[in-house]
């Protein structure tokens, strides 16, 4: 319950020297506690947040902050603030948490008519690092797709084992999502002649259709697979299947992945969706056009699929610094 924790928390607000500043602070918080429930989670956070906010404001005007301050502060006050929360090591996720604090302070202060500062508005939080996606490399790819067919320690039967390299090679060669490779039907796919390219209907997020090519090898692979296999599939029945004849758990895929990483030594993030992440580097690498490859992803927007520029970037740091002759690396 909330009761317990504005006894605590008006403790630390003592440390506040300026009365009328305290004594709004007091009221903010009493606010939050009984009008708006807000959890003890959130009051503590909200109160710490606060107070570090009007201790660095000590430091950084000379004084012990009063509610005149902060109706005086300008946007570089607060920036100053952001930069000694970044010098500091924060994380982006607390500062931005702290920003919100400190936003919905001055807006009680504006609603009560005790402070009004325009200015707060007009920071921006910190912006979330982009996940980049990892790939693996082109070396990688080939020896994981070997070695998934020829791994006879796993103890799986013949058949698993090729059904296992048909959902690794789709996955690399078509850049699909696990599960959509996994929601496929036999019916999806009908090749009559796998020495010619065919394309694949793909069903992804939010029910959205997309066209995928097939390249040869793709083809061959689930072609194997389905020539090894032991139970008969119907046009409604599920591509992959598992050992029980029932659609394949991502799961199987998943534990498949963890064993080869671990028998090939690569890093920790070769999972199966790193296959489509490494679909859309290679061909970005090899020249690729971006909107094709958002095309082929079935990516709603381009600036999801221009993360993969960034690991072309890195890719290509990495070769230079290894080959050009004026690398630090090469030289030392």
């Amino acid at each position: 319950m909330a009761g317990s924790t504005p006894l605590k928390a008006k403790d630390r607000f003592k440390r506040i020297s300026d009365a009328h500043l305290r004594r709004a602070v007091e009221d903010w918080y009493s606010q939050l506690s009984n009008e708006q429930i807000a959890s003890d989670h959130t009051l503590k956070a909200y109160s710490k947040d606060l107070l570090e906010f009007l201790k660095f404001l000590s430091v950084h005007i000379g004084e012990s902050p009063k509610t005149k301050n902060l109706a005086d502060l300008k946007p570089g006050d607060f920036r100053a603030w952001l930069a000694h929360r970044s010098y500091s090591g924060m994380a982006r996720s607390s500062t931005r948490r702290a920003l919100s604090t400190v936003r919905v302070f001055f807006r009680f202060l504006d609603d009560e008519g005790i402070a009004h500062n325009p200015s707060i508005g007009s920071i921006r939080s910190p912006r979330q690092r982009k996940s980049i996606p990892k790939a693996l490399a082109i070396s990688e790819m080939k020896e994981l797709l070997e070695s998934a067919g020829k791994d006879e320690s796993s103890g799986k039967e013949k058949w698993v084992l090729s059904r296992d390299v048909a959902v690794l090679t789709l996955l690399y060669g078509a850049g699909l999502r696990i599960s959509e490779a996994l929601n496929l039907n036999r019916g999806d796919f009908s090749v009559k002649d796998f020495s010619k390219n065919s394309d694949l209907i793909i069903h992804g997020k939010g029910g959205k259709q997309r066209l995928v090519p097939l390249l040869p090898v793709v083809v061959e692979k689930i072609t194997d697979y389905l020539d090894s296999c032991p139970h008969v599939l119907l046009f409604d029945d599920p591509l992959f299947i598992g050992v029980r004849g029932g659609r394949l758990n991502s799961r199987a895929i998943q534990s498949r992945m963890e064993l080869l990483r671990k028998k090939l030594g690569l890093k920790k993030e070769a999972t199966p969706h790193a296959l489509r992440h490494s679909f859309a580097t290679h061909l970005l690498g090899a020249g690729g056009d971006l909107r094709v490859i958002q095309e082929l992803l079935g990516h709603e927007s381009l600036s999801t699929t221009q993360n993969y520029t960034d690991v072309d970037i890195e890719g290509l740091l990495d070769v230079y610094e290894r080959a050009h002759p004026r690398s630090k690396s090469i030289n030392k």
